[in-house]
Protein backbone atom coordinates (compact mmCIF):
# COMPACT_ATOMS: atom_id res chain seq x y z
CA UNK A 1 0.00 0.00 0.00
CA UNK A 2 1.45 3.76 -1.31
CA UNK A 3 1.75 5.68 2.33
CA UNK A 4 -0.78 8.66 1.97
CA UNK A 5 0.88 12.10 1.10
CA UNK A 6 3.82 10.55 -1.01
CA UNK A 7 4.20 11.82 -4.26
CA UNK A 8 2.47 10.43 -7.44
CA UNK A 9 2.94 6.67 -8.31
CA UNK A 10 1.37 4.45 -10.90
CA UNK A 11 -2.38 4.34 -11.04
CA UNK A 12 -1.96 0.07 -10.47
CA UNK A 13 0.09 0.49 -8.17
CA UNK A 14 -0.01 -2.06 -5.43
CA UNK A 15 -2.74 -1.44 -2.96
CA UNK A 16 -4.93 0.08 -6.05
CA UNK A 17 -8.23 -0.98 -7.24
CA UNK A 18 -10.77 -0.86 -10.11
CA UNK A 19 -14.02 -1.37 -7.89
CA UNK A 20 -13.31 -5.00 -6.85
CA UNK A 21 -10.90 -6.13 -9.10
CA UNK A 22 -7.12 -5.39 -8.18
CA UNK A 23 -5.46 -2.83 -10.39
CA UNK A 24 -2.32 -5.35 -10.02
CA UNK A 25 -4.37 -7.66 -12.58
CA UNK A 26 -4.04 -4.93 -15.50
CA UNK A 27 -1.46 -2.39 -17.14
CA UNK A 28 -1.32 0.76 -18.79
CA UNK A 29 -1.67 1.22 -22.64
CA UNK A 30 -1.77 4.31 -25.09
CA UNK A 31 -1.95 4.66 -28.60
CA UNK A 32 1.20 2.82 -29.00
CA UNK A 33 1.32 -0.07 -26.71
CA UNK A 34 -2.84 -0.88 -26.65
CA UNK A 35 -3.46 -3.11 -29.76
CA UNK A 36 -6.09 -3.29 -31.63
CA UNK A 37 -9.86 -4.14 -31.06
CA UNK A 38 -13.33 -1.70 -31.59
CA UNK A 39 -12.96 -1.09 -27.71
CA UNK A 40 -9.37 0.18 -27.98
CA UNK A 41 -10.72 2.11 -31.15
CA UNK A 42 -12.42 4.88 -29.19
CA UNK A 43 -9.09 5.65 -26.57
CA UNK A 44 -6.64 6.14 -29.75
CA UNK A 45 -5.47 9.32 -27.15
CA UNK A 46 -6.06 8.19 -24.08
CA UNK A 47 -4.54 6.32 -21.07
CA UNK A 48 -6.30 2.82 -20.30
CA UNK A 49 -5.62 0.01 -18.46
CA UNK A 50 -5.85 -3.34 -20.14
CA UNK A 51 -6.11 -6.78 -18.33
CA UNK A 52 -2.54 -8.41 -18.46
CA UNK A 53 -3.34 -11.67 -18.84
CA UNK A 54 -6.23 -12.29 -22.40
CA UNK A 55 -8.01 -15.27 -20.70
CA UNK A 56 -9.49 -13.29 -17.96
CA UNK A 57 -11.46 -10.80 -20.18
CA UNK A 58 -14.74 -10.97 -20.02
CA UNK A 59 -16.29 -12.75 -23.29
CA UNK A 60 -19.37 -12.58 -24.83
CA UNK A 61 -21.59 -14.37 -27.69
CA UNK A 62 -21.42 -14.13 -31.71
CA UNK A 63 -24.70 -13.51 -33.59
CA UNK A 64 -27.09 -12.57 -30.49
CA UNK A 65 -28.32 -9.60 -29.07
CA UNK A 66 -26.50 -8.48 -26.00
CA UNK A 67 -29.38 -8.65 -23.53
CA UNK A 68 -29.82 -12.44 -24.66
CA UNK A 69 -26.33 -13.14 -24.34
CA UNK A 70 -25.88 -11.77 -20.73
CA UNK A 71 -29.37 -13.19 -19.96
CA UNK A 72 -28.01 -16.84 -20.85
CA UNK A 73 -24.53 -16.33 -19.64
CA UNK A 74 -26.40 -15.34 -16.00
CA UNK A 75 -27.95 -18.04 -15.76
CA UNK A 76 -24.87 -20.53 -15.70
CA UNK A 77 -21.88 -18.27 -14.46
CA UNK A 78 -20.68 -19.71 -10.82
CA UNK A 79 -20.97 -16.19 -8.55
CA UNK A 80 -18.75 -17.64 -5.76
CA UNK A 81 -15.91 -17.10 -8.18
CA UNK A 82 -14.61 -13.53 -8.92
CA UNK A 83 -16.17 -11.85 -12.30
CA UNK A 84 -13.99 -11.85 -15.48
CA UNK A 85 -12.15 -8.51 -16.12
CA UNK A 86 -13.56 -5.93 -18.37
CA UNK A 87 -12.17 -5.14 -21.37
CA UNK A 88 -10.72 -1.92 -20.06
CA UNK A 89 -10.77 0.85 -17.74
CA UNK A 90 -10.65 4.47 -18.80
CA UNK A 91 -7.85 5.86 -16.31
CA UNK A 92 -7.47 9.12 -18.19
CA UNK A 93 -3.65 9.24 -16.74
CA UNK A 94 -0.99 6.59 -15.43
CA UNK A 95 0.13 8.54 -12.25
CA UNK A 96 -2.05 9.25 -8.63
CA UNK A 97 -1.40 10.56 -5.22
CA UNK A 98 -3.50 10.98 -2.33
CA UNK A 99 -2.97 14.17 0.29
CA UNK A 100 -2.11 16.30 -1.95
CA UNK A 101 -3.16 20.14 -1.71
CA UNK A 102 -3.16 22.42 -4.37
CA UNK A 103 -2.85 26.60 -3.89
CA UNK A 104 -5.60 29.38 -4.02
CA UNK A 105 -4.56 29.62 -7.89
CA UNK A 106 -4.28 26.48 -8.19
CA UNK A 107 -0.12 26.82 -9.48
CA UNK A 108 0.94 24.84 -7.45
CA UNK A 109 0.81 21.19 -5.99
CA UNK A 110 2.15 19.98 -2.51
CA UNK A 111 3.04 16.10 -1.97
CA UNK A 112 2.22 15.38 1.87
CA UNK A 113 5.23 17.48 3.37
CA UNK A 114 7.28 17.61 0.11
CA UNK A 115 7.95 20.98 -1.26
CA UNK A 116 5.58 22.60 -3.86
CA UNK A 117 6.08 21.46 -6.91
CA UNK A 118 4.40 24.00 -10.15
CA UNK A 119 0.99 22.38 -11.54
CA UNK A 120 -0.53 22.41 -14.80
CA UNK A 121 -4.19 21.28 -15.60
CA UNK A 122 -4.86 19.54 -18.79
CA UNK A 123 -6.28 21.92 -21.30
CA UNK A 124 -9.96 22.07 -21.58
CA UNK A 125 -11.88 19.99 -24.63
CA UNK A 126 -12.39 22.31 -27.51
CA UNK A 127 -15.65 21.54 -27.77
CA UNK A 128 -16.17 22.16 -23.83
CA UNK A 129 -17.78 25.76 -23.11
CA UNK A 130 -17.09 25.81 -19.59
CA UNK A 131 -13.65 24.98 -17.79
CA UNK A 132 -11.67 25.37 -14.24
CA UNK A 133 -11.92 28.84 -12.78
CA UNK A 134 -11.13 30.77 -10.10
CA UNK A 135 -13.55 29.56 -8.04
CA UNK A 136 -12.50 26.09 -8.87
CA UNK A 137 -9.28 26.72 -7.33
CA UNK A 138 -10.44 28.09 -4.14
CA UNK A 139 -12.77 24.91 -3.63
CA UNK A 140 -9.86 22.99 -4.18
CA UNK A 141 -7.61 24.74 -1.94
CA UNK A 142 -9.67 24.25 0.81
CA UNK A 143 -9.37 20.76 1.17
CA UNK A 144 -6.93 17.51 0.61
CA UNK A 145 -7.04 16.19 -2.97
CA UNK A 146 -6.39 12.68 -4.44
CA UNK A 147 -5.33 13.64 -7.74
CA UNK A 148 -4.62 11.47 -10.91
CA UNK A 149 -2.34 13.09 -13.57
CA UNK A 150 1.25 12.70 -15.00
CA UNK A 151 4.61 13.52 -13.46
CA UNK A 152 6.43 15.81 -15.99
CA UNK A 153 9.60 16.41 -14.33
CA UNK A 154 9.26 18.60 -11.49
CA UNK A 155 6.20 19.44 -12.57
CA UNK A 156 2.71 17.28 -12.30
CA UNK A 157 -0.54 18.06 -14.87
CA UNK A 158 -3.23 17.34 -13.46
CA UNK A 159 -6.63 15.39 -15.51
CA UNK A 160 -8.78 14.76 -11.88
CA UNK A 161 -8.89 16.31 -8.79
CA UNK A 162 -11.11 14.82 -6.43
CA UNK A 163 -11.98 15.85 -2.57
CA UNK A 164 -10.87 13.38 -0.49
CA UNK A 165 -13.66 14.62 2.13
CA UNK A 166 -16.03 13.37 -0.20
CA UNK A 167 -16.16 10.17 2.06
CA UNK A 168 -17.85 7.83 3.81
CA UNK A 169 -18.56 8.29 7.22
CA UNK A 170 -17.89 4.90 9.54
CA UNK A 171 -21.74 5.28 11.19
CA UNK A 172 -23.69 7.62 8.65
CA UNK A 173 -26.85 9.05 10.18
CA UNK A 174 -29.07 6.46 10.30
CA UNK A 175 -32.88 7.84 8.36
CA UNK A 176 -34.98 5.80 7.43
CA UNK A 177 -37.60 5.76 4.29
CA UNK A 178 -41.07 4.56 4.20
CA UNK A 179 -42.29 1.66 3.23
CA UNK A 180 -43.88 -0.22 0.45
CA UNK A 181 -45.55 1.78 -2.65
CA UNK A 182 -44.75 5.37 -1.29
CA UNK A 183 -40.48 4.17 -1.54
CA UNK A 184 -40.18 5.64 -5.16
CA UNK A 185 -41.86 9.02 -4.18
CA UNK A 186 -39.45 8.87 -1.04
CA UNK A 187 -36.64 8.75 -2.93
CA UNK A 188 -37.42 11.72 -5.43
CA UNK A 189 -37.61 13.58 -2.47
CA UNK A 190 -34.59 13.14 -1.27
CA UNK A 191 -32.72 14.21 -4.49
CA UNK A 192 -35.13 17.11 -4.46
CA UNK A 193 -34.93 18.21 -1.00
CA UNK A 194 -32.69 20.55 -0.85
CA UNK A 195 -32.48 24.12 -3.56
CA UNK A 196 -31.08 23.31 -6.57
CA UNK A 197 -30.99 19.40 -6.07
CA UNK A 198 -28.35 19.90 -3.57
CA UNK A 199 -25.91 21.19 -6.44
CA UNK A 200 -24.73 24.12 -3.86
CA UNK A 201 -25.09 21.76 -0.52
CA UNK A 202 -22.52 19.72 1.13
CA UNK A 203 -21.58 16.33 0.39
CA UNK A 204 -23.79 14.35 2.74
CA UNK A 205 -23.95 10.79 3.28
CA UNK A 206 -26.82 9.04 5.41
CA UNK A 207 -28.31 5.31 6.17
CA UNK A 208 -31.52 4.69 5.18
CA UNK A 209 -31.58 0.92 5.67
CA UNK A 210 -29.17 -1.58 7.89
CA UNK A 211 -30.19 -5.12 8.64
CA UNK A 212 -29.20 -4.73 12.28
CA UNK A 213 -30.76 -0.81 13.38
CA UNK A 214 -30.12 -1.50 16.87
CA UNK A 215 -26.63 -2.65 16.71
CA UNK A 216 -23.44 -0.87 17.59
CA UNK A 217 -21.61 -2.17 14.92
CA UNK A 218 -20.43 -0.18 12.13
CA UNK A 219 -22.85 0.20 9.31
CA UNK A 220 -20.12 0.52 6.64
CA UNK A 221 -17.48 -2.29 7.25
CA UNK A 222 -14.12 -2.21 5.41
CA UNK A 223 -13.78 -4.63 2.55
CA UNK A 224 -17.43 -4.83 1.88
CA UNK A 225 -18.47 -5.13 -1.38
CA UNK A 226 -20.90 -2.97 -3.02
CA UNK A 227 -23.19 -1.99 -5.45
CA UNK A 228 -24.89 1.28 -6.32
CA UNK A 229 -27.09 3.11 -8.68
CA UNK A 230 -25.65 6.75 -9.78
CA UNK A 231 -28.07 9.63 -10.49
CA UNK A 232 -26.70 12.91 -11.88
CA UNK A 233 -28.80 15.73 -12.08
CA UNK A 234 -29.71 18.04 -14.73
CA UNK A 235 -27.49 20.14 -16.35
CA UNK A 236 -27.43 23.97 -15.82
CA UNK A 237 -26.36 25.26 -19.81
CA UNK A 238 -27.92 22.36 -21.87
CA UNK A 239 -31.58 22.01 -22.13
CA UNK A 240 -30.78 18.81 -23.77
CA UNK A 241 -29.84 17.35 -20.09
CA UNK A 242 -32.76 18.23 -18.16
CA UNK A 243 -32.97 14.29 -17.71
CA UNK A 244 -29.62 13.62 -16.06
CA UNK A 245 -27.96 10.65 -16.32
CA UNK A 246 -27.63 7.27 -14.81
CA UNK A 247 -25.08 4.66 -14.27
CA UNK A 248 -24.44 1.34 -12.07
CA UNK A 249 -21.78 1.27 -9.64
CA UNK A 250 -19.74 -1.73 -7.72
CA UNK A 251 -16.81 -1.52 -5.30
CA UNK A 252 -15.64 -2.06 -1.55
CA UNK A 253 -15.72 0.34 1.86
CA UNK A 254 -12.31 1.29 2.36
CA UNK A 255 -10.89 1.92 5.54
CA UNK A 256 -11.01 5.71 5.53
CA UNK A 257 -13.98 5.47 3.66
CA UNK A 258 -12.83 6.59 0.00
CA UNK A 259 -15.16 5.76 -3.06
CA UNK A 260 -13.15 7.46 -5.52
CA UNK A 261 -12.01 3.97 -6.52
CA UNK A 262 -15.13 2.32 -7.27
CA UNK A 263 -15.57 1.35 -10.72
CA UNK A 264 -18.88 2.83 -12.88
CA UNK A 265 -19.97 1.95 -15.97
CA UNK A 266 -20.75 4.39 -17.82
CA UNK A 267 -22.49 4.17 -21.22
CA UNK A 268 -22.40 7.36 -23.52
CA UNK A 269 -22.78 7.59 -27.29
CA UNK A 270 -20.07 6.09 -29.59
CA UNK A 271 -20.57 7.78 -32.76
CA UNK A 272 -20.55 10.72 -31.83
CA UNK A 273 -17.95 13.24 -30.21
CA UNK A 274 -18.68 14.46 -26.41
CA UNK A 275 -18.52 17.88 -26.11
CA UNK A 276 -16.72 17.42 -22.68
CA UNK A 277 -14.72 14.19 -23.80
CA UNK A 278 -16.78 11.75 -22.74
CA UNK A 279 -16.20 8.24 -23.75
CA UNK A 280 -18.32 5.19 -22.67
CA UNK A 281 -15.99 3.05 -20.14
CA UNK A 282 -16.23 1.68 -17.12
CA UNK A 283 -14.13 4.83 -15.50
CA UNK A 284 -12.87 5.15 -11.56
CA UNK A 285 -15.41 7.00 -9.89
CA UNK A 286 -13.23 9.67 -9.21
CA UNK A 287 -12.72 10.16 -12.89
CA UNK A 288 -16.36 9.72 -13.84
CA UNK A 289 -17.27 12.48 -11.72
CA UNK A 290 -14.13 14.78 -11.47
CA UNK A 291 -11.90 14.42 -14.59
CA UNK A 292 -11.71 18.48 -15.89
CA UNK A 293 -13.39 17.85 -18.89
CA UNK A 294 -15.83 14.58 -18.70
CA UNK A 295 -16.47 14.65 -14.64
CA UNK A 296 -20.12 15.00 -14.17
CA UNK A 297 -19.55 16.73 -11.06
CA UNK A 298 -18.54 19.78 -12.58
CA UNK A 299 -21.84 20.35 -14.60
CA UNK A 300 -24.45 19.17 -11.91
CA UNK A 301 -25.37 17.48 -8.80
CA UNK A 302 -24.76 13.37 -8.23
CA UNK A 303 -26.57 11.43 -5.89
CA UNK A 304 -25.79 7.76 -5.24
CA UNK A 305 -27.65 4.70 -3.89
CA UNK A 306 -25.03 2.52 -2.43
CA UNK A 307 -25.79 -0.78 -0.89
CA UNK A 308 -23.36 -2.66 1.24
CA UNK A 309 -22.85 -6.33 0.75
CA UNK A 310 -21.83 -9.80 3.22
CA UNK A 311 -20.61 -11.18 -0.16
CA UNK A 312 -19.26 -10.36 -3.34
CA UNK A 313 -21.81 -12.07 -5.40
CA UNK A 314 -24.42 -9.66 -5.89
CA UNK A 315 -22.01 -6.97 -7.29
CA UNK A 316 -19.39 -9.61 -9.34
CA UNK A 317 -22.47 -10.75 -11.31
CA UNK A 318 -23.86 -7.44 -12.35
CA UNK A 319 -19.94 -5.99 -13.00
CA UNK A 320 -19.59 -9.51 -15.23
CA UNK A 321 -22.95 -8.72 -16.74
CA UNK A 322 -21.87 -5.04 -17.51
CA UNK A 323 -18.67 -6.37 -18.83
CA UNK A 324 -19.85 -8.37 -21.68
CA UNK A 325 -22.22 -5.52 -22.41
CA UNK A 326 -19.47 -3.44 -22.83
CA UNK A 327 -17.52 -5.97 -25.46
CA UNK A 328 -21.14 -6.25 -27.35
CA UNK A 329 -21.13 -1.91 -27.22
CA UNK A 330 -17.94 -1.53 -28.71
CA UNK A 331 -18.48 -3.99 -31.42
CA UNK A 332 -21.71 -2.22 -32.02
CA UNK A 333 -23.53 -5.25 -31.28
CA UNK A 334 -25.83 -2.85 -29.02
CA UNK A 335 -25.80 0.17 -30.29
CA UNK A 336 -26.95 3.75 -28.49
CA UNK A 337 -30.14 5.31 -29.45
CA UNK A 338 -31.20 8.52 -27.36
CA UNK A 339 -35.43 7.66 -27.35
CA UNK A 340 -34.80 3.91 -26.61
CA UNK A 341 -31.16 3.02 -25.96
CA UNK A 342 -29.64 5.51 -24.10
CA UNK A 343 -26.93 5.43 -20.67
CA UNK A 344 -30.36 4.43 -18.63
CA UNK A 345 -32.05 2.01 -21.18
CA UNK A 346 -28.95 0.31 -21.50
CA UNK A 347 -28.03 0.18 -17.49
CA UNK A 348 -31.49 -1.23 -16.72
CA UNK A 349 -31.39 -4.11 -19.43
CA UNK A 350 -28.23 -5.03 -17.81
CA UNK A 351 -29.71 -5.31 -14.58
CA UNK A 352 -32.55 -7.10 -16.10
CA UNK A 353 -30.69 -9.76 -17.68
CA UNK A 354 -28.44 -10.78 -14.43
CA UNK A 355 -31.72 -11.14 -12.99
CA UNK A 356 -32.19 -7.87 -11.26
CA UNK A 357 -35.53 -6.54 -10.38
CA UNK A 358 -36.22 -3.36 -12.45
CA UNK A 359 -39.75 -2.86 -12.15
CA UNK A 360 -41.13 -0.74 -15.40
CA UNK A 361 -43.16 2.26 -15.14
CA UNK A 362 -45.43 2.92 -17.90
CA UNK A 363 -45.18 4.93 -21.31
CA UNK A 364 -45.82 8.62 -20.87
CA UNK A 365 -48.75 8.79 -23.59
CA UNK A 366 -48.36 5.73 -25.93
CA UNK A 367 -51.78 5.91 -27.31
CA UNK A 368 -51.67 9.91 -28.13
CA UNK A 369 -48.16 9.38 -29.54
CA UNK A 370 -49.89 6.45 -31.74
CA UNK A 371 -52.86 8.82 -32.90
CA UNK A 372 -50.98 12.35 -33.18
CA UNK A 373 -47.84 10.37 -35.29
CA UNK A 374 -48.73 12.14 -38.07
CA UNK A 375 -48.90 15.91 -36.09
CA UNK A 376 -45.58 14.71 -34.35
CA UNK A 377 -43.85 14.46 -37.88
CA UNK A 378 -44.88 17.77 -39.14
CA UNK A 379 -44.67 19.57 -35.90
CA UNK A 380 -40.90 18.69 -35.75
CA UNK A 381 -40.68 19.16 -39.87
CA UNK A 382 -38.61 16.03 -39.80
CA UNK A 383 -39.51 12.72 -40.18
CA UNK A 384 -36.29 11.43 -37.65
CA UNK A 385 -36.81 13.92 -34.94
CA UNK A 386 -40.90 13.27 -34.93
CA UNK A 387 -40.26 9.65 -34.63
CA UNK A 388 -37.79 9.92 -31.84
CA UNK A 389 -40.56 11.85 -30.05
CA UNK A 390 -42.76 8.86 -31.02
CA UNK A 391 -40.47 6.92 -29.53
CA UNK A 392 -39.73 9.01 -26.37
CA UNK A 393 -43.35 9.15 -25.71
CA UNK A 394 -43.95 5.29 -26.37
CA UNK A 395 -41.00 3.61 -24.35
CA UNK A 396 -41.10 2.38 -20.67
CA UNK A 397 -40.38 5.15 -18.74
CA UNK A 398 -37.62 3.19 -16.20
CA UNK A 399 -35.95 2.60 -19.31
CA UNK A 400 -36.01 6.25 -20.81
CA UNK A 401 -35.59 8.58 -17.67
CA UNK A 402 -32.47 8.36 -14.97
CA UNK A 403 -34.70 9.61 -12.42
CA UNK A 404 -37.64 7.01 -13.40
CA UNK A 405 -34.85 4.30 -12.81
CA UNK A 406 -33.55 5.67 -9.95
CA UNK A 407 -36.73 5.88 -7.64
CA UNK A 408 -37.91 2.48 -8.76
CA UNK A 409 -34.45 0.52 -9.13
CA UNK A 410 -33.64 2.03 -5.96
CA UNK A 411 -37.32 1.35 -4.14
CA UNK A 412 -36.70 -2.10 -5.18
CA UNK A 413 -33.67 -2.46 -3.77
CA UNK A 414 -34.22 -1.40 -0.61
CA UNK A 415 -37.66 -3.58 -0.54
CA UNK A 416 -35.23 -6.71 -0.76
CA UNK A 417 -33.01 -5.89 1.26
CA UNK A 418 -35.98 -5.29 4.10
CA UNK A 419 -37.39 -8.61 2.60
CA UNK A 420 -33.88 -10.56 3.17
CA UNK A 421 -33.84 -14.62 1.90
CA UNK A 422 -36.98 -16.19 1.34
CA UNK A 423 -36.49 -19.73 0.13
CA UNK A 424 -39.98 -19.33 -0.92
CA UNK A 425 -39.23 -16.03 -3.05
CA UNK A 426 -36.49 -17.82 -5.16
CA UNK A 427 -38.26 -19.55 -7.92
CA UNK A 428 -40.10 -15.84 -8.75
CA UNK A 429 -37.07 -13.69 -7.57
CA UNK A 430 -34.53 -13.14 -10.31
CA UNK A 431 -30.64 -14.36 -9.66
CA UNK A 432 -29.78 -10.99 -8.84
CA UNK A 433 -32.58 -10.17 -6.69
CA UNK A 434 -32.49 -13.19 -4.48
CA UNK A 435 -28.91 -12.50 -3.75
CA UNK A 436 -29.33 -9.00 -2.55
CA UNK A 437 -32.19 -9.85 -0.28
CA UNK A 438 -29.84 -12.64 1.18
CA UNK A 439 -26.57 -10.31 1.01
CA UNK A 440 -27.36 -6.91 1.84
CA UNK A 441 -26.24 -4.96 5.17
CA UNK A 442 -26.80 -1.82 4.39
CA UNK A 443 -28.37 0.70 1.97
CA UNK A 444 -26.28 4.16 2.39
CA UNK A 445 -27.59 7.67 0.15
CA UNK A 446 -25.04 9.89 -1.03
CA UNK A 447 -25.45 13.12 -2.59
CA UNK A 448 -22.76 15.25 -4.29
CA UNK A 449 -22.64 18.33 -5.06
CA UNK A 450 -21.54 20.62 -7.90
CA UNK A 451 -17.74 21.65 -8.24
CA UNK A 452 -17.52 25.07 -8.59
CA UNK A 453 -16.65 26.21 -12.11
CA UNK A 454 -17.25 28.62 -15.13
CA UNK A 455 -20.50 26.46 -15.70
CA UNK A 456 -23.82 27.01 -14.57
CA UNK A 457 -25.20 25.75 -11.58
CA UNK A 458 -27.34 22.69 -12.29
CA UNK A 459 -30.44 21.02 -10.55
CA UNK A 460 -32.45 18.23 -9.45
CA UNK A 461 -33.28 15.70 -12.86
CA UNK A 462 -36.75 15.62 -14.01
CA UNK A 463 -38.30 12.32 -14.17
CA UNK A 464 -41.07 12.04 -17.34
CA UNK A 465 -41.13 13.64 -20.56
CA UNK A 466 -44.08 15.77 -19.36
CA UNK A 467 -41.73 17.14 -16.50
CA UNK A 468 -39.08 17.70 -19.37
CA UNK A 469 -40.98 19.85 -21.57
CA UNK A 470 -41.94 22.18 -18.54
CA UNK A 471 -38.19 22.65 -18.23
CA UNK A 472 -37.58 23.33 -21.58
CA UNK A 473 -37.59 27.92 -22.45
CA UNK A 474 -38.83 29.32 -25.67
CA UNK A 475 -35.37 28.50 -27.54
CA UNK A 476 -33.47 25.50 -25.62
CA UNK A 477 -29.70 25.78 -25.48
CA UNK A 478 -28.75 22.66 -27.23
CA UNK A 479 -24.64 21.65 -27.59
CA UNK A 480 -23.80 20.39 -31.18
CA UNK A 481 -21.58 17.50 -31.33
CA UNK A 482 -19.84 15.99 -34.65
CA UNK A 483 -19.90 12.47 -35.44
CA UNK A 484 -17.76 10.12 -34.93
CA UNK A 485 -18.28 7.02 -37.41
CA UNK A 486 -16.49 3.47 -36.57
CA UNK A 487 -14.97 2.45 -39.27
CA UNK A 488 -16.81 -0.32 -41.08
CA UNK A 489 -13.52 -2.61 -41.65
CA UNK A 490 -13.53 -3.49 -37.59
CA UNK A 491 -17.62 -4.37 -38.09
CA UNK A 492 -17.57 -8.19 -37.25
CA UNK A 493 -19.70 -9.97 -39.75
CA UNK A 494 -22.00 -11.63 -37.36
CA UNK A 495 -23.71 -8.75 -36.14
CA UNK A 496 -27.58 -8.75 -35.88
CA UNK A 497 -29.68 -5.78 -37.68
CA UNK A 498 -31.04 -2.67 -34.55
CA UNK A 499 -34.19 -4.15 -33.04
CA UNK A 500 -37.31 -2.05 -34.52
CA UNK A 501 -37.87 0.87 -32.74
CA UNK A 502 -42.01 1.46 -31.56
CA UNK A 503 -41.92 4.02 -34.34
CA UNK A 504 -41.14 1.88 -36.97
CA UNK A 505 -44.58 0.39 -36.30
CA UNK A 506 -46.29 3.68 -36.32
CA UNK A 507 -44.76 4.61 -39.47
CA UNK A 508 -45.76 1.13 -41.22
CA UNK A 509 -49.41 1.84 -40.22
CA UNK A 510 -49.92 5.20 -40.66
CA UNK A 511 -48.01 4.92 -44.10
CA UNK A 512 -50.86 2.36 -44.61
CA UNK A 513 -53.62 4.04 -43.70
CA UNK A 514 -52.60 7.42 -46.28
CA UNK A 515 -52.45 4.78 -48.66
CA UNK A 516 -55.54 2.91 -47.85
CA UNK A 517 -57.26 6.51 -47.65
CA UNK A 518 -55.75 7.56 -51.12
CA UNK A 519 -56.72 4.51 -52.51
CA UNK A 520 -60.27 4.75 -51.47
CA UNK A 521 -60.19 8.99 -52.64
CA UNK A 522 -58.71 7.44 -56.05
CA UNK A 523 -61.56 5.00 -56.31
CA UNK A 524 -64.34 7.27 -55.40
CA UNK A 525 -63.42 9.70 -58.14
CA UNK A 526 -62.98 7.33 -60.82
Amino acid sequence: MIARGDGPASALASGRSFGLYPASAFRLADRASAGASPGRWYFRDETIAIPIVPDSVASYAHGVRAYDDVLRWAGTVDVDRPPALPPLVWVAAPDLATGARVDANATSIRFGSGAARPLALVPKHPLNRSYFDRSSAEFFAARTLKVRGRADGAQFIARTLWPEDFALERNPRFAPLANGAALPAALRALFREAPQGGARAPFETRTLWRRDAGGNAPTLAPGRAVLAIMLNGAQGDDDEAHGGHFALVTGRIEEDGAIGDWLASNFYPLDFESEKGIIAAPVPLDNYLADLNAGQAYYRPSYLLAMTLRSDRAAGLLQGGLNRFYQQFYRHQLVFEHSTMNCTGISVDALRAVGGDAPPRAPAAPVLAALAFPWLVASKRSLAKGRSLYDYLSTDQTRLMPGAAFEEVGARMLALAKAGPSPDAGATRGRLAQLVAEDAESVVWIRIPQIPSSRAFGDAPVDSPAEYRTRLPPEPQIVPVPPRPFPQAMRDADLLPRPRRPSDYALVAWTAIVIAALAWCVIRLW
